[in-house]
């Protein structure tokens, strides 16, 4: 019953965390922009749009059970192509107070590897 319960923990929480997170780059996206990495072409809103939509794309196909697979493999790629954005956040906030700016910023970093472990155990079907 356990191992049922975290795999449907992991089929809702995730479609729904990235869904959110992606509404938000459209709401709020000034956070969002300076996770940028300046060496990027183009406009750094346009980046913050583009992956705002590959969110939700994202937690659309984890949330349906047909593309669900896919879906993890798609938010596994996700996760791994957006952690410059964790290190521009360091970059960026390394002359900011260390409390709270930059223990977030270096926490993050770790975080993301269970995020694309999770991702890939919806892509497996674990």
């Amino acid at each position: 019953m356990r191992r049922h319960t975290s795999k449907a923990v992991r089929y809702w929480s995730m479609p729904a965390a990235l869904g959110a997170m992606g509404v938000l780059h459209f709401v709020k996206p000034e956070p969002f922009d300076g996770l940028i990495p300046p060496e990027l072409p183009g406009s750094r809103r346009a980046w913050t749009y583009g992956s705002g939509v590959a969110e939700i794309a994202v937690a659309g196909l984890i949330a349906a059970p047909k593309t669900r697979a896919l879906g993890g493999a798609v938010a596994t790629a996700l996760f791994i192509g957006v952690f410059p954005g964790n290190l521009q956040m360091v970059r960026a906030w390394r002359n900011k107070p260390v409390w709270p700016y930059q223990v977030v910023a270096w926490s993050r970093l770790p975080l993301q590897v269970p995020m694309i472990v999770a991702a890939d155990k919806i892509r497996r079907g674990a």
